[in-house]
């Protein structure tokens, strides 16, 4: 799956939105958690500010006083985190009432924290003691019975208590949203590999129609991409039309032509000038040319899909030995090298042909290995160009119409190939013939 794929993108965009939207998530749990916690602690330090105001009587000097001890003892122990204190506004020290767990000390909260209140009149707001504990507060005036002032009530608890509370719950939620997350991907990397899998069924099917193995793209598909196989397969349709129309007219043209070269050829072969035999010499070129497009068209139709995937060993073997019949007297020694599993996706004849022609030139030049070499004069490279031209040839003391070159050279074109002239190391020519090959 690479960066450039729909797979990769469906993937990755919804791994993008599955994180932004679990981060949300776990920023909302948190937050909600927090909230419910200080809830449920605001309503325990409650319930002990109303101990308190229930448990403050006024003495005969007008000083507030506890009647009974509060039933928490975390309010005796010293500097625990949780306090109360009753003090009287504008009063001193000797006014303030506070629990034995403060000692000497007194709570002094802000003013900017005892402006916020709801609407019973209590203010909640953090604070931290003298020890730097996190403290949660909460403050109430209140009116005490034969007082004509109101007391400002305060009790704080230790809000560090929750904090392992908090880190576990914190801990537990980022492990179920991170598991969650993976699995999110993981279903969601799923579901892209089975929902894709029908484009990489037509994939494998027009490989198949572009190796020989199929001519049209069958079998279903889902309703989304079977239009996109309907339309593949009447451009193939199409492309098979009009190369069968194109094969034809070729054929209609060549057999057009045959009857005025045979009345050139005639009129040629009457006449003795330089004029006639030059006419005679050119008409002979092309009629081989409209023979060989005749074969071909004759080939083509006859075949059934053009592109079938053919065997290079036998055929090379065949030549091969053809060869050395033909040039036994010569004593030319041919020796071939193809592996058993290369193949040629073309028509056989056009690849007989090819190798053909080269293995015929070299075997006159005496030499060929696997690609073709030969230890004769060679061709120097300012003139190779000229030697795959149709009917261009170098050397007039061999037989040859100069036309072998020529139509090797563009049946590697039409077939996606190349014919490379070079100089052989052993001193003559090398024609490298490159060849599109189906692995088998």
């Amino acid at each position: 799956m690479t960066r450039n794929s729909l797979a990769f993108r469906l993937v990755a965009s919804s791994a993008v939105i599955a994180i932004v939207l679990l981060l949300a998530a776990a920023f909302g749990l948190n937050s909600l958690f927090h909230q419910a916690l200080e809830r449920n602690f605001d309503a325990r330090l409650r319930a002990v500010l109303d101990g308190v105001i229930a448990n403050i009587e006024l003495q005969a000097d007008g000083t507030p006083a506890l009647s009974a001890p509060l039933a928490d003892t975390r309010f005796s122990l010293p500097q625990s985190g949780w306090y109360w204190q009753v003090s009287k506004p504008g009063g001193d020290e000797s006014d303030i009432l506070t629990s034995e767990s403060l000692l000497e000390k007194r709570l002094k909260p802000l003013e900017s924290d005892l402006a916020r209140r709801d609407n019973e009149g209590i203010a909640t707001f953090y604070m931290r003691d003298d020890e730097g504990k996190s403290l949660r507060a909460i403050e109430q005036k209140f009116e005490l019975f034969g007082s004509k002032e109101k007391y400002a009530f305060i009790v704080t608890g230790n809000f560090d208590e929750l904090r392992a509370e908090v880190g576990a719950f914190r801990r537990l939620l980022y492990v179920m949203l991170g598991l969650l997350g993976a699995g999110l991907i993981a279903a969601t990397l799923f579901q892209v590999r089975y929902g894709l899998r029908p484009i990489q069924e037509m994939q494998q099917k027009l490989n198949d129609i572009r190796s020989g193995k199929a001519e049209y793209l069958e079998g279903r598909f889902p309703e989304e991409v079977q239009p996109v196989a309907d339309e593949m397969n009447l451009v193939i349709k199409t492309g098979f039309e009009i190369l069968e129309r194109a094969r034809t007219q070729v054929g209609n043209l060549a057999h057009a032509l045959k009857t005025p070269l045979s009345v050139l050829s005639n009129e040629a072969a009457a006449s003795s000038t330089p004029l006639a035999g030059k006419v005679a010499e050119q008409t002979e070129v092309m009629r081989d040319h409209i023979n060989l497009y005749l074969d071909r068209a004759r080939r083509a139709a006859s075949a059934g899909t053009l592109g079938a995937p053919v065997d290079i060993t036998p055929v090379v073997e065949g030549i091969s030995r053809t060869l050395q019949r033909i040039h036994r007297d010569r004593s030319i020694a041919i020796e071939t090298h193809v592996p058993a599993t290369l193949k040629f996706r073309g028509e056989r004849q056009d690849l007989e042909e090819m190798i053909g022609n080269l293995m015929d030139n070299a075997a006159k030049w005496s030499f060929l290995e696997i690609i073709v070499d030969d230890d004769g004069p060679g061709i120097p490279e300012d003139q190779r160009a000229i030697a795959v031209e149709r009917g261009k040839r170098l050397d007039e003391t061999k037989p040859g119409s100069g036309l072998g070159l020529n139509i090797v050279s563009e049946m590697a074109a039409m077939y996606g190939g190349a014919v490379l002239l070079e100089t052989s190391a052993l001193g003559g020519l090398r024609v490298r013939l490159v060849l599109p090959a189906v692995a088998d």
